[in-house]
């Protein structure tokens, strides 16, 4: 392994802002960016409803208000950690967090379907420059173990408790004022973060960034090649339950996008300045950690999303019931990703803590595949939201290992590439999860079930088969992933 490769963040880190304080108040920035762009991808769940009456979206048109966002997150989250890498993080960041802004307004106003897809489209742009940094700035912040860990735990709170926060400020928001307001919520919080991250957020700039570090380090082919194969084929796997799977447009275009990035990855190990150096992937934590990831995100769409439309659609909770519903979850989450999980990372290691909440999070889906047709909120659905603590262990945990084997030349980019994997297991999830769970809805319908017992057993299937995610997630994990040396 080069020496690159094996160099780690603390060794190379520029020397971080002294001040405590100033440290806090950029922890604080890169979480509420982290929760900012969160929150949007789960508060826009609810209001669903709500927007397609208002402007007028046609079923499959309506999709697209979550799709183009997805596309353009996922598909632009390495290429804008490797850009913050050769152009200076923070500045990547600040671009990313204005965009996103800018964006969010544009949606708020929205009085055509076009217009609302189009500004979230920009919208996963912005969240894409943003977030692929966010990782890369903080583990350059925090160099000694257990202030990493604490800190790592905050950020990883946000994006584990983000999901169901949304989902109850995107329920009240909608039911007290309207859908607009749940992209307006936005512009506060970015102007916010805009000021502050200007003051306390670490310039880390030198010879390598800015123009000269760009143009010594662009790969123009490199980024066409990675962005496109990773557009196509997160559009291909969204637009399966429309196409199929076996369909020739399913198999056609997921040729084309795996042969894009097999194109992309033959050209980072000839390209004089690549703009993914493998050294990255020679890193055994670094890829059992997005692995894990990416099965981990696909599985738990299965609690986020198939529970919300069980509380809707079988159990006749309005968009604001269901926020509060899902709202325990997110506190228990909290209390442990905040409260005990740096502490048995420092004690027990990344790998083992890991595990744990893996197990907590199969025994939740199982737990889930058995719930009753018409179950009763306390005595069934309330307990297993304590199981939900399995996301505040894993979650700080992964993150952590995911971060691990980056030298500081390349924390853009592994926070990018840990971003992407996230993205491309929850486009995975959404279209497997809901297919299947589609199907057999239809299926039992056929069957003479009634509309919710049709429902509910196709929402088991999916909490079944996430918890076999679950399972493989858990095989990686104990395999793959090394057990620290303390």
């Amino acid at each position: 392994m080069s020496e690159s490769a094996t160099k780690t963040p603390e060794a190379a880190a520029p020397h971080p802002p002294r001040s405590s304080r100033t440290r806090a108040l950029a922890l604080g920035v890169l979480a509420s960016g982290m929760l900012m762009i969160v929150l949007d991808g789960s508060i826009v769940t609810v209001a669903m409803p709500a927007i397609q009456d208002d402007l007028g979206f046609s079923p499959a048109g309506l999709s697209w208000v979550v799709n183009a966002y997805l596309i353009a997150f996922g598909s632009l989250l390495l290429l804008a950690g490797r850009l913050g890498d050769l152009l200076g993080r923070k500045r990547m960041f600040l671009a990313g967090t204005g965009v996103f802004t800018a964006a969010s307004l544009l949606a708020g106003a929205a009085t055509s379907p076009a217009v609302l897809i189009a500004a979230r489209f920009l919208q996963g742009v912005g969240s894409a420059m943003a977030a692929a940094v966010s990782l890369g700035i903080l583990v350059t912040l925090f160099t000694e173990p257990g202030e990493r860990a604490r800190a790592i735990a905050v950020f990883s709170f946000t994006g584990a408790a983000g999901a169901s926060i949304g989902q109850v400020v995107g329920g009240l928001l909608t039911d007290a004022l309207s859908w607009h307001w749940i992209f307006f919520i936005n512009l506060p919080i970015g102007l916010a973060a805009l000021a502050l991250a200007v003051r306390v957020l670490p310039g880390g700039g030198d010879a390598r960034t800015g123009p000269r570090g760009l143009a010594a380090g662009a790969d123009v082919m490199g980024a066409l090649l990675i962005t496109a194969g990773l557009m196509l084929g997160i559009y291909t796997v969204v637009e399966v339950e429309r196409y199929g799977w076996v369909s020739g447009h399913t198999l056609g275009l997921g040729a084309l996008a795996v042969a894009l990035i097999g194109a992309f990855v033959a050209r980072q190990a000839t390209a004089r300045t690549p703009l993914m150096p493998l050294r990255i992937l020679r890193s055994r934590t670094v890829v059992g950690a997005n692995a894990v990831q990416m099965l981990m995100v696909a599985a738990l769409f299965s609690f986020q999303i198939i529970l919300a439309l069980h509380l809707q659609r079988v159990l006749g909770y309005g968009a604001g019931e269901t926020g509060l519903a899902m709202l325990p979850a997110a506190i228990v989450i909290g209390a442990v990703s905040l409260g005990v999980s740096a502490r048995l990372i420092a004690r027990f290691g990344e790998r083992n803590v890991l595990l744990t909440g893996l197990l907590l999070l199969i025994t939740l889906l199982v737990l889930l595949s058995r719930v009753p047709v018409h179950a009763d909120y306390v005595t069934d659905l309330l307990p297993l939201m304590l199981l939900a603590a399995g996301f505040g262990l894993a979650l700080p945990a992964l993150t952590s290992l995911g971060m691990s084997g980056a030298g500081e030349e390349d924390a853009g980019l592994a926070s990018g590439l840990f971003n992407t994997a996230q993205q491309i297991g929850m486009a995975v999830g959404v279209a497997v999860l809901s297919t299947l769970a589609a199907s057999r809805s239809e299926r039992m319908l056929a069957g003479g079930a009634s509309e919710a017992e049709a429902l509910t057993g196709g929402y088991h299937l999916a909490f079944g088969v996430g918890a076999g995610l679950l399972v493989a997630a858990f095989a990686v994990a104990f395999a793959v992933l090394r057990p620290r040396t303390r």
